[in-house]
């Protein structure tokens, strides 16, 4: 058992750290509120990005089809994570790596396949989508 000194001789460091932390923190919101425009109005209120005046609202409705893809981007750029750190480390995981990638991308390839197979990727309206399966056959 390690007794209270040696603990806080080993800690000490990181005690210093959050001090410090906190110090800077204290530090920049009060010279902020000290140095900071106190000025109001209706100008001052107004959001201004870019050099243009908003127009319009920000309550805008979005389809659900973004948020689908943004999943799916999500989904497979973590894919693309995995799979890298996987490439580095190839010759260490050997044939068992090599297995276990080939099902993680298969696991991820079947949704793939089944979000196609449902129609979840089809942006194109009904009515096209239907001029378009007439045009097939």
């Amino acid at each position: 058992m390690s007794d209270p000194v040696s603990n806080f001789s080993q800690n000490w460091a990181f005690a210093v750290f959050i001090l410090g932390v906190f110090a800077l923190i204290a530090f920049m919101l009060g010279l902020s509120s000290l140095l900071g425009s106190k000025a109001w109005g209706r100008s001052k209120n107004e959001p201004f990005e870019s050099g243009m005046l908003p127009t319009g609202t920000a309550r805008l409705r979005l389809s659900a089809k973004f948020y689908l893809v943004a999943m799916l981007f999500v989904i497979f750029d973590v894919e693309a994570l995995y799979l890298f750190a996987w490439s580095v480390s190839v010759r260490e995981s050997g044939w068992a790596g090599l297995i276990e990638a080939t099902v993680f991308i298969a696991i991820l390839l079947a949704g793939l396949v089944y979000l196609w197979r449902i129609g979840a990727l089809d942006w194109a309206p009904q009515s096209r989508r239907d001029r378009q399966a007439k045009l097939k056959q």
